[in-house]
C-alpha cells in the first residue's frame, strides 16, 4: 500500500468516523495550492472553510509564527503576556464599536461566550430565565457544542443530542414579519444571526434587513449579536461584513481567517456589556494563546488592508462572471449569491443533492471546493489569490462538472 492508503486505513480504525473526508492526504501547501502525499497539487478555493485567508504558508505569518515559538508558547490567563494583549487593543480599534474583546480558540467557544454574556446582562437587568431568549434563524450555523448546536436552527445537527438546552426561538432568515412576531412576547434577550449564512447555504441578509433587526433590538431593549466567524474578516470585501449594513452591533463573535489556520476565536463586545462578565464569569485555559495571538495580529493587519478590500472586489467579479458563462452553457445554477470572496452556486432542481458528487470530480480534477448543503456548491478560497490562480481554479472546476455530467 502507499503512504497514503497507510495513513487513511489507519484514520479510519483509530479516529471517529464525524467526517466524510476524501481519499487523499494532504501534506503541505503555497498560496492557494496544495499537495497531497503522491506529490498531486491541487488549487484550494476552499481555504480550510474559510480560515486560510491568506492561503496557505503566507510569509508573513510563518515569520510572526516563528518569531514567537522561540520566546513563549503557553502561560495560562493567570498572568498577561504581550500578544493576547496587543491583539485585543487592534481588534477594538479596528471594529469601530467595541470596547472590549475575549480571545478564546474557536468559533463555537465565541459564541458559547456571547450566549453566556447575553444571560449574564439579562440577569443583571432583573430579568427572569424566562425572559432571557435568544432569536436565532432557520439555516444559521453557530458550532458544535451543546448550546451552539441549540442555536443553530438546522435539525439535521440537532437530532440524537436531545434534551436540548432551552430559551432559542427560530424563525425563518430574512422574514421580518416573523421576527417582530417573535419578539412581540417580551421575553427575547437578544437577536443572533450570521450577515451571509455559511452552512445554510450561502444566503446574504436582503438589503436593509440587519438595520430592521437593530432598530427591533433597541424598540425591544435587546442585544443584536453578530456572528462573523465565516462571513467577517473581509471575506466580504470589509473587514467586517455588517459594515456594509450601517448597523452597531452589541456583540461581535469572530474566528476562521482571524488565525490564518491557527485556532483562535475573538469575541468582541460594545459598551453596553463590556462590563457585564467580571472576574469568575467565564474563564478558557488556553484562549489568547501567545502563538496564536501574535498570528493572529499580522493576519488582521493584512485582512484589514485596502489592497485586500480592492481584491476581494476584483476576484468576486472574475468568480461571478465565470460562473455565469460556465452556467448558460452547463446550465447548471439557478443561482449565483453571497458576498464578496463567499459565493454559493446553487443547483438546479433537476440536479437536486448532487453537490457531494460534484465535489468528488473537483477532487478529481486538482480543485478543493465546499458545498453548503446538498444543492450548493461554496467558494470561499483566499482573499489574496491572484487573477492566474482563479482562472486555472475555474478551468478545473469547468472540466470536473463536464465529466461530472458526462458520467450521469
Amino acid at each position: 500500500m502507499t503512504a497514503a492508503s497507510d495513513l487513511i486505513a489507519s484514520a479510519k480504525q483509530y479516529t471517529l468516523s464525524v467526517y466524510r473526508q476524501r481519499e487523499l492526504v494532504l501534506e503541505r501547501g503555497q498560496g492557494v495550492r496544495v499537495w497531497d502525499t503522491d506529490g498531486r497539487e491541487y488549487i484550494d478555493l476552499s481555504a480550510g472553510i474559510a480560515v486560510c485567508g491568506l492561503g496557505h504558508n503566507d510569509p508573513d505569518l510563518t515569520a510572526a509564527l516563528i518569531e514567537q515559538a522561540g520566546k513563549l508558547w503557553h502561560t495560562s490567563n493567570i498572568f498577561y503576556s504581550e500578544p493576547p494583549l496587543r491583539l485585543s487593543q487592534e481588534l477594538v480599534e479596528a471594529s469601530r464599536f467595541a470596547s472590549r474583546a475575549f480571545l478564546c480558540n474557536s468559533g463555537a467557544e465565541a459564541n458559547e461566550a456571547a450566549i453566556k454574556l447575553v444571560r449574564k446582562w439579562a440577569a443583571e437587568q432583573g430579568r427572569g430565565p424566562d425572559k432571557r431568549v435568544i432569536v436565532t434563524f432557520r439555516g444559521s450555523f453557530h458550532g458544535r457544542t451543546l448550546a451552539t448546536v441549540t442555536a443553530t436552527a438546522q435539525p439535521k445537527y440537532q437530532e440524537g443530542y436531545e434534551p436540548l438546552p432551552g430559551g432559542f426561538r427560530y424563525v425563518d432568515f430574512n422574514d421580518l414579519a416573523q421576527l417582530e412576531a417573535a419578539m412581540a412576547h417580551g421575553d427575547v434577550a437578544a437577536v443572533m444571526i450570521e450577515p451571509v449564512q455559511g452552512e445554510g447555504g450561502v444566503v446574504p441578509a436582503a438589503p436593509g434587513y440587519l438595520k430592521a433587526i437593530e432598530a427591533l433590538c433597541r424598540q425591544h431593549d435587546a442585544l443584536l449579536l453578530l456572528d462573523e466567524i465565516q462571513c467577517g474578516m473581509g471575506r466580504t470585501g470589509a473587514l467586517f461584513a455588517h459594515w456594509h449594513d450601517g448597523v452597531t452591533p452589541d456583540i461581535v463573535t469572530l474566528a476562521k481567517s482571524l488565525g490564518g489556520g491557527l485556532p483562535i476565536g475573538a469575541m468582541l463586545v460594545g459598551s453596553r456589556v463590556a462590563e457585564v462578565m467580571q472576574f469568575g464569569a467565564h474563564g478558557t485555559t488556553f484562549g489568547g494563546n501567545p502563538l496564536a495571538s501574535a498570528v493572529a495580529r499580522v493576519a488582521l493587519a493584512k485582512l484589514g488592508s485596502e489592497a485586500i478590500a480592492q481584491n476581494v472586489a476584483r476576484q468576486a467579479e472574475a468568480l461571478r462572471a465565470a460562473l455565469a458563462r460556465i452556467d448558460a452553457e452547463l446550465a447548471l445554477f439557478s443561482e449565483i449569491r453571497g458576498r464578496g470572496l463567499m459565493i454559493g452556486a446553487v443547483l438546479r432542481p433537476e440536479h437536486a443533492g448532487q453537490a457531494a458528487a460534484i465535489l468528488d470530480q473537483c477532487a478529481a480534477h486538482g480543485l478543493l471546493l465546499l458545498q453548503a448543503g446538498p444543492d450548493v456548491l461554496r467558494f470561499v478560497p483566499a482573499l489574496n489569490l491572484t487573477e492566474a490562480d482563479l482562472a486555472e481554479g475555474l478551468s478545473r472546476f469547468e472540466a470536473a462538472l463536464r465529466a461530472w455530467k458526462a458520467a450521469r
